[in-house]
Order: C-alpha cells, then structure tokens, then sequence
C-alpha cells in the first residue's frame, strides 16, 4: 500500500470518527450540546418547572392551551375500550381529558342532536351509557414521562379527582419506552416530542407500542406561516414568555430554552415526513392559531 493510500485510508477513518462525534451532538435550545448532555439538562428544566407548569402554562399562551388540548381529544375521538399511552405527559392534562371524554361520550352525542329528541330516544340513551360506563372500566390511559418531578403533580392532580379508574403512572424514556410491543391503541404525545433528544428514535418506539391499526397523535408547537403573525409570536415568544417565567416561576432560562426549542422543531411538513420515515400511513395534520401548534396523524398500518 503506498503512502498515499495509507494516508486516505487515514483522513477517511479520521472524518468517520468526526462524523460519528457529530452524530452525537444535538441541540439544547441553541447551544450544541451532546446528547448526554440534553437528555440531563432538558430534565433539569421540566424538575424546575413542574410545580408552576400549569400557571406557567395558562400565563403564556392567555388559557389557549387548555382550547388546543381539547381539540386535540375531540380529534382524537376516543371510544370506549380504547387503550391510550400517552407520552410525556406527567402533568396529566391529556390522560384526565381522556378519561372525562370517554366517560361522557354518550352526553355528547345527546347535545349534537339536530332536533330535541324524544322521551323514548332520553331514555335509550341513558341505558346506553349505563352499558358504556361499564365498558368505560376496560378503558385505559398510561401516563409515561421521564421526569419524576412532573409525574408527581400529575398523579397530586390524580387525587382530587373523584375517579382515576384506567389511570396508571410509568416512568419511562420515549427512546426507551418499557411497554411491550403492539400493546395500545393510541399513542399521544403533546408538547413533548420537541423536548426528545432523538426524535426518530422515539418515533420508531411509536410505532413499536401500537397495534396494527393503532393511531399516533402529536399536539406540538410548529411554525407559522403568516409573515405579520409570525414577527409578532417572534417578539412575544422572545421578549415576553422569559420574563413571564423569571416572575412566576423564578427561572429565565428554562422558558428561554422552550421558546429556543420551538423555533428549532421541524415544520409541519418536515415532521409529516418524519412520520412517513417512521413506517406511519395515512398521515395529516391540521394547523390550530393559524400555526402556531399542529396536531399530526398517523396511523400503523
């Protein structure tokens, strides 16, 4: 071999190496960190939060949230018997919406009449949710979040309720979920997967834990697409949510680390090819605040 080649076989090995330090990098906001090093920090920052998570919630996007989370349940549409997983949730906005939507399912269905139903029709309906609260008891939410702090106020939230039936706490990685394969129905994610420090990878253990035929749901922040809107979320985003965090949550940095998140997250398209990437079919997504969050679909087939 001559010394040339030598040399090649040389730089070549070197740019692998680089290339496979690379691969380890990623972002925290926008400082490059290892991937170590997010998984530790973006842990810290919702351990810091999690007692103010909900104020802190409700302050920075004016009660908004809790509008997205429910048309995040109303398309989701879950019946009864549903076996939901829902990932990153510790807080248990989702999981508590879950179980209230299913429970009062045949209500709904009551108040979308067109015309006033009869005595007759009253009563068949509430035979019948007799018969769905029974089958209520077969449905099923797991709450699984990496964080311990942010599980602990959901399952506080969990007590003043007057019924957490088909409520279960786990504490688990979206990378690395410790759930069997093919074992839920519904896989959901809200506000979480930005915070994943390989995407992909946790997209691929969605895939994993859903039974053929099984829906992947994801409510997350995205990208706006009117230039006016979007100058405006930018100077709110930046100049107010931080602040708002140093004032009621005493910490600037971590709600200057979720705004940074934001920005860098995939756009509605790109995370739809993501999906696609992921083995997901029949993929959509719909656009609530005009972009500022997306809910994506997608399901296992």
């Amino acid at each position: 071999m001559s010394l040339l080649q030598t040399a090649r076989g040389g730089y070549a090995a070197l740019a692998r190496r680089s290339l496979c330090v690379e691969a380890r990098k990623s972002n925290f906001g926008y400082e490059v960190v290892t991937e170590t090093e997010k998984t530790k920090k973006v842990y810290g920052v919702f351990q810091n939060v999690a007692k103010n998570y909900d104020t802190m919630n409700d302050a920075m996007s004016l009660g908004i949230h809790r509008w997205w989370k429910d048309s995040f349940m109303r398309l989701m549409n879950p019946t009864p018997g549903i076996r939901l997983l829902d990932v990153a949730g510790g807080t248990g906005d989702i999981a508590f919406r879950f179980l209230d939507y299913v429970s009062s399912k045949p209500h709904r269905a009551l108040q979308q009449e067109e015309q006033d139903p009869s005595w007759e029709e009253i009563s068949q309906m509430y035979e019948q949710q007799e018969v769905e609260q029974s089958v209520d008891k077969s449905s099923m939410v797991a709450v699984c979040d990496i964080n311990k702090e942010m599980l602990h106020v959901g399952q506080a939230r969990a007590r003043e309720r007057t019924s957490t039936n088909g409520l279960s706490w786990i504490l688990g990685n979206a990378e690395e979920l410790p759930v069997a394969d093919n074992k839920f129905d519904v896989y959901s994610i809200a506000f979480g997967i930005r915070n994943v420090t390989d995407i992909p990878r946790a997209l691929d253990e969605a895939y994993r834990v859903l039974r053929p035929g099984g829906r992947f749901m994801c409510l997350e922040f995205s990208h706006v697409r009117n230039p006016v809107v979007e100058r405006l979320y930018d100077v709110y985003s930046f100049q107010i949510i931080p602040v708002l965090g140093e004032v009621i949550a005493k910490d600037w940095k971590s709600y200057q680390y979720l705004v940074e998140s934001i920005r860098l997250f995939p756009d509605q398209e790109e995370f739809k090819s993501m999906l696609e990437n992921a083995g997901f079919r029949s993929i959509s997504y719909t656009n609530l605040s005009m972009g500022i969050v997306a809910i994506h679909s997608g399901f296992k087939i």
